[in-house]
């Protein structure tokens, strides 16, 4: 006999939930639906899952490719990831699912829902480490290349206790992000969504500006219109973007905690292919502007460019802006994808308890865990960075689209057209490719610098 919860019972009356066992993640994705969230909260919240630091990559990324390629495949990348979110959707519908990873349960059996569990855990891990890493960056400085450059609370207050790495860290912490994570429905973060996309627009239109004014005055001119290939292995580089571009798309993982909130579950198509068309005009937007704005002189990170004069009027203050807006708009994209990190890793330890948010203990342990993890790998362990350029390339890119198109390809349920089965092989050969010759182009750098080669 199963003693079940007060907080269960009443879940189980309202939503009329079928009796233990029942698999977590489904039966987790499920208790949401209770109030129904709107479109426009909706667009927000999977708009500010899709708007992370990718924006920052993606112009150095179209540096790589040249102009044309590199926005003809942020348009693919759209294209491909609208496609392997229609496939997940529909055989969620099929297979009356209701998460994604209830999804692959259902084409691969356990150990595939596992196994996407798994890659979801690492990819939003690495991805919320990373954003803790850049938030700390734009507070308190970093060193690169043996140049140390301030952050802001060094250059407006200078140097003291409180605007040390650590300190800052710790207060954002604590008096942000907690409060942020704390909350048990996702639709619970739309008005910060909404900041967070706001903040991301801030920072295209400032960029926009800059780069038309020097290009008015003639102090810049158009950037390279297609990729600079001089030998093999500048060919072999170009396939080294994909997986930042898909990164820069990754979304899947929130799709189902949106839909689950929703008044009218129908609408998650429209809702993705708005929340897409948005962020594919600020991805392009950036990447234009910021390529037009730093020509080769841009860095790997765009956001380091905004770190001295950039040749008009008012530009210190500018460059605050922009550092300041996109560190907060990182701290509002965090609970977004904590939100999914939490119920998948709390599927993957506790696959068959109730709910975690009527499990208070629980929700409190899962979430302390993750936030202690977070903020000890983003102060104490600088080389972090190298491990997840492997988890970009692997993690990512099949959350993104190894896993909906092979779904799509066992068709289970005999429902893929001609056109879902062209799009997954597709996906299949550039994920896997791309990612093969990314991951040891990495060790190869590595290695590289260990061994003191070019330099």
């Amino acid at each position: 006999m199963t003693i079940q919860s007060s907080a269960e019972r009443k879940y189980r009356k309202n939503s009329k939930a079928p009796l233990l066992p029942q698999k977590h993640d489904d039966f987790e994705a499920r208790e949401s639906g209770i109030d129904g969230a709107s479109f426009s909260g909706a667009v927000f919240n999977l708009s500010t899952t899709i708007v992370g630091a990718g924006i920052m990559a993606l112009p150095a990324t179209v540096k790589q490719l040249g102009l044309i390629p590199g926005l003809l495949m942020i348009v693919l990348a759209s294209w491909l990831t609208e496609s392997s979110i229609d496939v997940i959707i529909k055989f969620s519908g099929a297979s009356k699912s209701a998460s994604y990873s209830g999804v692959v349960a259902d084409a691969f059996g356990g150990v595939g829902r596992t196994l996407l569990q798994v890659c979801i855990v690492v990819n939003n891990l690495g991805m919320l480490v990373v954003y803790m890493i850049i938030i700390g960056d734009v507070l308190s400085g970093t060193w690169l290349n043996g140049i140390h450059h301030s952050g802001v609370t060094e250059e407006w207050f200078g140097q003291h206790w409180w605007t040390t790495r650590f300190s800052l860290l710790l207060l954002t912490t604590l008096f942000i992000i907690v409060p942020l994570v704390s909350f048990k429905r996702v639709d619970s973060l739309r008005y910060t969504s909404a900041l967070s996309v706001g903040l991301a627009v801030v920072f295209v239109v400032i960029i926009a500006g800059v780069a038309i004014v020097k290009l008015l005055d003639g102090s810049i001119s158009m950037p390279r219109l297609l990729p600079h290939i001089v030998d093999q292995a500048s060919f072999w580089k170009l396939f080294t973007t994909f997986p930042v571009l898909v990164t820069a798309y990754i979304c899947h993982h929130n799709i189902h905690p949106i839909e689950n909130e929703l008044k009218d579950p129908t609408q998650i198509k429209p809702i993705v292919q708005t929340s897409l068309t948005l962020c594919s005009t600020v991805y392009i937007a950036t990447s234009f502007f910021g390529l037009l704005l730093f020509g080769d002189r841009t860095l790997d990170d765009v956001l380091a460019n905004f770190d001295g004069d950039l040749g008009i009027p008012y530009s210190s203050l500018l460059d605050d802006v922009v550092r300041v807006s996109y560190g907060i708009h990182l701290m509002l994209v965090f609970p977004i994808v904590f939100f999914s990190l939490r119920l998948n890793l709390d599927g993957l330890l506790f696959p068959y308890a109730i709910p975690i948010a009527f499990d208070n203990r629980r929700f409190f342990l899962v979430t302390a865990a993750l936030i202690g993890f977070i903020f000890v790998g983003a102060n104490f362990v600088p080389s972090i960075w190298d491990a997840f350029q492997f988890t970009g390339a692997t993690a990512a890119v099949s959350v993104g689209f190894i896993f909906p198109a092979a779904i799509a390809l066992r068709d289970t349920h005999g429902i893929a057209t001609k056109n879902d089965r062209l799009a997954s092989w597709l996906m299949i050969f550039l994920a896997v490719s791309s990612s093969t010759i990314a991951v040891f182009s990495d060790i190869y750098s590595i290695f590289s610098a260990d061994n003191g080669v070019g330099g």
